[in-house]
Order: structure tokens, then sequence, then C-alpha cells
């Protein structure tokens, strides 16, 4: 059986990751309790009381776990996943895995030199059912040759709950390599694109002046030579929307088009994961809702056989060199 441990309690995604391995059939070892969000920590014991307590040296040193799962301060997790790799072990990291081009040139040939596995777990698509389902419907033609992707990454601030690191761009990188990776992922993903090019960016201030350095607004617009994409990622979630942000990804096809509503239907469906399809054939809503999370399941065979059938190591080389290129010449807008 598989056996993975966490190191880096900083990010809530840390969840997804434990209760990915889970369902597909890992043994939990237990955790670093070391953290910057003491409530984080609290919720993750709450969640796993049967969890142990685990020194990270002791973490590194046993040879019997096979993965570490990590979502640690943005700046640390590159540095976290090397020791794990050259530990022998294969790694799962939230988003962003990097936050400097010379973090991405290590993690490349610390994989090159050990053979592990470095996975960035693009939770906004790995962890969400009608991401799932859009791209089987992609597969199978439903809407033709993509030809672009419009995706947008709405949160909400909840400033009470945010570590100092929040706020510092050295820490999390900038809204585009933090938050906008999801939609660069995607764009790749369901464009069948394993290359592209940053063709115009821009990060704002646009509500947060006693805070100069921060950036509460981000946006892209990517071009490959089988599509486009543009993306719009920002931190003005307001108060009255019943969950963190109204994220949504539009796939347009050269016979139909796909919607995802992912977190919530404004419009009044309950629940997530609304898919809506339009082609030649249909215009349908599909509660995505019972799809299952193959990510996970991939990821846990690919480590057993030693694949890239969740992700190919390309794919995500790729999706850390445009969003730290989007990020690293992004114009600047709103307070200076």
């Amino acid at each position: 059986m598989l056996r993975f441990a966490v190191v880096g309690i900083d990010h809530g995604h840390t969840f997804d990751h434990v209760k990915g391995l889970l369902a597909a059939g890992a043994e939990f070892v237990g955790y670093c309790p070391q953290t910057s969000v003491p409530a984080l920590l609290e919720a993750f014991q709450r969640t796993y009381p049967g969890a142990p307590q685990i020194d990270r040296e002791t973490i590194f040193a046993d040879p019997s776990i096979d993965v570490i799962c990590i979502a640690a301060i943005p700046r640390d997790r590159a540095g976290l996943a090397i020791r794990a790799m050259k530990a022998g072990k294969d790694v799962m990291t939230d988003k962003p895995g990097v936050t400097t081009f010379a973090q991405l040139e290590e993690v490349k040939r610390t994989v090159t030199e050990t053979g592990r596995i470095f996975s960035i777990c693009f939770s906004e698509r790995h962890c969400v059912r009608s991401a799932v389902k859009a791209g089987k419907l992609v597969n199978a033609g439903a809407i033709g040759t993509v030809i672009q992707t419009l995706g947008i990454g709405p949160h909400r601030l909840q400033l009470p709950t945010r570590p100092d690191w929040f706020f510092d761009p050295e820490k999390f990188g900038g809204i585009i390599v933090d938050i906008a990776s999801h939609q660069v992922d995607q764009f790749l993903f369901y464009t069948g694109s394993t290359s592209g090019e940053v063709v115009a960016s821009s990060v704002g201030n646009f509500g947060m002046p006693d805070r100069p350095a921060f950036q509460d607004f981000g946006e892209v617009l990517l071009r490959s030579d089988k599509a486009s994409g543009y993306v719009r990622v920002d931190w003005f979630t307001p108060e009255a929307l019943p969950t963190w942000g109204d994220g949504r990804l539009t796939i347009l096809g050269t016979d139909g088009y796909i919607e995802l509503r992912k977190y919530i239907d404004i419009a009044g469906r309950p629940g997530k994961d609304h898919l809506f399809l339009v082609n030649g054939k249909e215009m349908t809503h599909i509660d995505c809702s019972g799809e299952r999370l193959d990510y996970f399941d991939a990821f846990a065979a690919d480590v057993r056989e030693r694949s890239q059938t969740a992700m190919t190591q390309a794919h995500v080389y790729e999706v850390c060199r445009l969003s730290l290129a989007a990020q690293s010449r992004a114009a600047r807008l709103g307070h200076r």
C-alpha cells in the first residue's frame, strides 16, 4: 500500500491531498505540525484525530514513506519538494509548486537526478468534478476542436484569517503565480497544448492601498499553436456570495462550448459542479457532483508503476514556466 505523510500545513488545499489519496486507497502515516496558520492546524487535527504528529526530520528519513504532500508557504514548497525527492520520495504539492525560475530549474534537475515524481495538484481541475467531466466531454469531441479557454478565478479576501506571508509577493509568488497557475494549467490541458506563450499580462492593487505590495487583480492572455486563452483572477468576491468564489471556465470549440460554474450557480440550482453544454445537438445542464476525481487514482498508479498518467512532468514544468513568465513581465495597474 502506498504510504504518505504531510509536510507543510499552511494552506487549506492540504485537506484535498489527504482526502484524495485516502480515497485512492493510500495510507496516511502522519504529519509535521509546523505551520504559520494555527487555526488551520487545529482544523486538520480535528479532521484527522488519529493521525500522529511526526517530526519533519523523521518523515524525510523514513524509507517506508512513499509520498510527501506539501502545502507550505509557497516560497518554501520547492525546497521541501527537492529535499523529499532527494530522500527517495515522490511529491504532491499545492500550487504554486515554485515561485521563481531558479526554483523551477532546481526542481527539474532534481527530478532528472532522482527519477522521482514532482506533481502539482491543481485543485481547480483535479479536485473539481465538473472540470473532470469537461475533460471527458472534450476528449469525446462534444464541442469539436477547442480553440479558446476563458477562465476566471475570483476569491474572497477573508482578511482576518490571512497570515503575514499572504501579503508579501516574495513569499506567495504574486497573484498570477499563486492563483492563475490554475487557469494556465486548464488552458494547456483543455486545448491539448504542450507549450504556449504569454502575449500580455498585468497585475494590480485596486482595493488595498495600505498594502501597496499586495496584488488583488491579475490577468493573462495566452497563445499556443492550437488555441488562445484569457485568464482573470482577483480577490474581490463579495460577502453576499455564499461561497469563497464564483469560479468559472468557458471552453470554446469549433462545434459548441462548455461552461463550468464550479462552486455555485447564482441562477439558483443547488450545490456545486454545474456544467452547461451547448452544441449542434443539445443545450443541457449536467450535474457533475457524482464524477470521480481520477487524478489521485492516477497519481497513486504512477507512484507504483513509475508512469506519468496523472500529469506529465513536461506539463507541470510548462504551467510553472508560463505562470512565472506572465508574473515577471506583468504591467502594473491600480495603486503603485
